[in-house]
């Protein structure tokens, strides 16, 4: 019934890229939400690094530490280009979004005051909502929860009454959401807040694996995400700042590489990024995540984005086909995430089940309390796809899903 065919890409060329898979030949790993898995493009470069250019950046005059420091920043560029930043320098490296977001709410958060307000939306995942709590406690600022429609998304509607006081100062919003998979219209809403002059931060976190993001026609703010949810090493993120609103953060970390000048009579500090990169970064992991945009943008992203929106339309018909499961989020336009629960049996038996037929899967509340409690669940069994799954890992936990019910029932 389903044609999960898309021109100009092949899931089993691109799989076999991918050594985890020669490694655990039965593997069916449908948890790609939580992480990807990495291919040899990357794995190589971050061997090659160490074997042929390691050294400390920014400091040394020796070649080494010359090919380091080119390493690195020619990664940084690499980033600013993937996501279509209109400098590298834009690009300040972060263990991962959620250091992003808590390095923006530190900085930024800085301008804001008792009386300001902050939006943040239901859908986030706590990365995206603690840190803005922290901020209100100590800026006296207020947060205002966005609601979502019934089908998931945000509501526009009661966005803009939330901006009509011009209080807020800043909107925290997911590209597309880690638990039921909503892609929000992030053009659109970052129009609808720079109208009333608040500042948008997106959370692509689930996004840049499977779309082509462009920041400048996004017009969004800051633009956060982490390299090993889009096939890169764990340890390394981005955040991406807008230059006219970048040249005016302070430090938030002092230490070695983010000073100008250092006495006991006081310090300055480097312009950014540098000023908000103290000490020793992620060198290696750097290398490695403009490998992994490397591979990518060698990729046809709209082929691969029709062939994992089929190869969904393929487990959510199936799921469909299952009496006993239901299925949470329905958005007009998702990630190829599904979110899931089951009359008679707990999501969390029925991973445990598929994880001795070699099906991993995601349980829980995904980080995103606020969300699931508002769905009035505690959790969902998450099947969350990625570019080298195929029709048959559909089948498969398919098939194991029916007969896992079957003896949960």
């Amino acid at each position: 019934m389903f044609d999960v065919v898309a021109a100009n890409f092949d899931p089993i060329t691109c799989r076999a890229q991918f050594p985890i898979f020669a490694n655990h030949p039965d593997l069916v790993y449908l948890d790609n939400a939580a992480t990807t898995q990495k291919p040899r493009m990357v794995l190589d470069a971050e061997r090659y690094y160490y074997e042929h250019q390691n050294a400390n950046v920014h400091r040394g005059a020796h070649r080494l530490a010359v090919a380091a420091t080119d390493a690195f920043e020619e990664a940084r560029a690499t980033i600013a280009n993937f996501i279509n930043a209109q400098s590298a320098d834009e690009i300040i490296f972060t263990r991962g979004t959620t250091e992003a977001i808590n390095l923006i709410a530190n900085t930024y958060g800085q301008n804001l005051q008792a009386g300001d307000e902050i939006i943040v939306s239901t859908l986030e995942h706590h990365a995206n909502i603690v840190p803005w709590q922290m901020l209100a406690q100590r800026s006296g600022a207020q947060i205002r929860q966005l609601h979502l429609t019934a089908a998931g998304e945000v509501d526009l509607n009661q966005l803009e009454e939330l901006l009509l006081n011009n209080k807020a100062k800043l909107l925290a919003i997911s590209h597309a959401s880690n638990a039921i998979g909503s892609i929000q219209n992030i053009k659109k809403i970052c129009d609808l807040s720079h109208k009333y002059y608040c500042h948008v931060l997106v959370d692509g976190a689930q996004a840049i694996a499977h779309l082509q993001v462009d920041v400048q026609d996004l017009d969004c703010d800051f633009y956060v995400f982490s390299a090993h949810k889009a096939y890169g090493p764990t340890g390394i993120g981005a955040a991406f700042i807008r230059a006219a609103i970048l040249e005016d953060l302070p430090p938030w970390q002092g230490g070695g590489e983010m000073i100008d000048r250092v006495s006991f009579s006081g310090t300055t500090y480097a312009p950014a990024p540098q000023r908000l990169e103290a000490g020793t970064p992620a060198i290696s992991q750097a290398v490695g995540f403009a490998a992994a945009v490397n591979w990518l943008s060698q990729q046809d992203r709209s082929a691969i984005w029709a062939y994992e929106s089929a190869l969904h339309q393929q487990l959510e018909h199936g799921l469909r086909q299952i009496e006993q499961v239901n299925i949470h989020g329905q958005a007009k336009s998702k990630v190829s995430l599904s979110s899931m629960t089951f009359n008679g049996a707990h999501h969390y038996d029925v991973a445990q089940f598929l994880d001795e037929r070699g099906i991993a899967v995601r349980t829980g509340h995904h980080c995103a309390q606020p969300l699931i409690h508002q769905l009035g669940l505690t959790g969902t069994l998450r099947v969350s796809l990625a570019l080298y799954n195929t029709t048959d890992d559909v089948q498969r936990f398919l098939s194991a899903l029916s007969e896992t019910l079957e003896i949960l029932r």
